[in-house]
């Protein structure tokens, strides 16, 4: 492993990358705290230095002079992550991609773009509006679609449209010895060799640092239904999507939010919902379509108790209820002011999500946390988002072992210790439980081979 290099090879370095890169190296302690943020209550570990890459070459010459030095290379892209990805716990140099921010190209006949990984998820849907076609991951956060891509980022329409690693085509990537690789073409599929695009999506930054990425596009559908949903109990919201997805009728967003949450929502994005288990729900396709599959979905919500529908007809109406889905940490950090938050999730199989969130819930009481539900309950996916008083030893226990809990339980339910948010440094402790120790070796011999130095964003994933 990777040792935090002397200060004076850091400064080394630093004077290096300065006669290269003038202003856009920097230092001052606010700018790498900003780089080593973290939006839950993981610590604060800043780079040494900073330096804002406008192009692929850029992120070679930079990436050289670190591995000239043996010094950390940390990829940074909006610091939206929860797991503490971005943070630098060996110090080293945080390379900010967000002025490469362009869409280089649209092959809107191909269903596919090609951009720079500082273009923000919502600044690419604004540009292909006007060609009738969206990208649909949509985590909530508007994100840099490099960053989503490193994380294996998802979102509320994941149900339908799947995650990252089903949407990104190709990459190129500048490993750690400074080469830049392209890991395919633009091709919807091949069998040529390993598929290397999966095995960099997911990768953290921890293999190389993406530096252009091929997306798949979809058309804007021709029409979209949505609405809400409460129900009387969560195992009563659980079962009913169980039993929508099961039916295989094609939604494409179905999410849960508890009591909690919603009375969260209400405050925060100011609605008038019903402060009860609540899905929301979203259909796209043919009017017929459409109109088919709501009226299937609400059949099933009342064989669960679910009900009255309240089916949001104006676009505006729409967008308001997801951007509260979206808001939903903020929503569940105005509960409480002044406190800690700390977003969590796990996936489980469908069959035992109902089981999963109820135990949790059951678990959140007993240890008197404050802590809503909000899930993409579609793909077996729920967040925990909790708010902790940091000064309060006794509660950070009791937050601790609940966050162990919750992953134990979904291991034993042969789920996942991380849905979408990715390990970073938080969820690094449970990936022996999860994978095994045989797995975590070969892990580790890959990140080995591909950066010998182990100097791409040490302390994460295969480290």
């Amino acid at each position: 492993m990777l040792e935090k290099p002397k200060p004076e090879t850091v400064q080394r370095a630093i004077g290096e990358l300065a006669a290269l890169f003038g202003n856009r190296l920097v230092t001052s302690q606010a700018v790498r705290e900003q780089h080593g943020h973290t939006t839950t209550w993981h610590h604060n570990e800043p780079p040494d230095a900073v330096v804002f890459a406008q192009s692929t070459e850029d992120v070679q010459r930079i990436v050289g002079v670190c591995a000239k030095h043996a010094i950390p290379v940390i990829p940074f892209g909006t610091g939206t992550s929860l797991e503490a990805h971005v943070n630098a716990p060996l110090g080293g140099v945080s390379i900010d991609l967000r002025d490469m921010n362009r869409v280089l190209a649209v092959h809107a006949e191909d269903l596919d773009c090609v951009i720079e990984p500082g273009v923000t998820r919502k600044t690419l849907n604004e540009h292909l509006r006007d060609q009738g076609l969206f990208f649909p991951i949509d985590p909530g956060a508007d994100a840099s679609l490099g960053g989503m891509t490193a994380t294996r980022a998802s979102g509320t329409n994941a149900v339908r449209y799947g995650t990252m690693k089903d949407n990104v085509l190709s990459l190129k990537a500048v490993l750690a010895n400074g080469e830049l690789i392209k890991t395919a073409s633009r091709a919807k599929k091949s069998s040529a060799g390993y598929d290397l695009t999966r095995l960099f999506v997911g990768s953290e930054g921890t293999l190389g640092v993406i530096t252009e990425i091929t997306l798949k596009l979809a058309g804007i559908p021709e029409a979209i239904a949505g609405g809400v949903c409460p129900f009387a109990t969560v195992e009563d919201a659980c079962n009913a999507t169980i039993a929508t997805i099961q039916s295989a009728i094609p939604v494409a967003r179905i999410e849960l939010l508890d009591e909690i949450q919603v009375r969260a929502c209400n405050a925060y994005s100011k609605l008038t919902l019903p402060e009860q288990p609540m899905l929301f729900v979203e259909f796209h396709g043919s009017s017929a379509g459409v109109a088919e599959q709501s009226e299937r979905f609400g059949e099933i919500a009342r064989e669960f108790g679910g009900g009255p529908f309240e089916w949001a007809t104006r676009a505006e109406d729409r967008s308001r209820i997801w951007q509260a889905r979206h808001d939903a940490y903020f929503a569940a950090r105005g509960l409480r002011p002044g406190t800690q938050g700390l977003a969590t999730d796990v996936c489980v199989p469908i069959s035992r999500l109902a089981e999963c969130v109820t135990e949790t819930q059951r678990d959140i009481v007993e240890n008197q946390l404050l802590a809503p539900i909000a899930g993409h309950v579609g793909d077996g996916n729920f967040h925990v988002l909790l708010s902790i008083d940091i000064n309060d030893p006794d509660e950070v226990r009791r937050a601790d072992g609940f966050l162990e809990r919750l992953v134990d339980r979904a291991l034993a339910m042969e789920g996942t210790c991380t849905g979408e948010h990715g390990v970073g440094e938080g969820k690094l402790k449970y990936l022996a439980a999860e994978h095994g120790e045989e797995v975590l070796t070969l892990m580790r011999s890959i990140k080995r081979a591909l950066d010998p130095q182990g100097i791409m964003n040490p302390g994460k994933i295969g480290s």
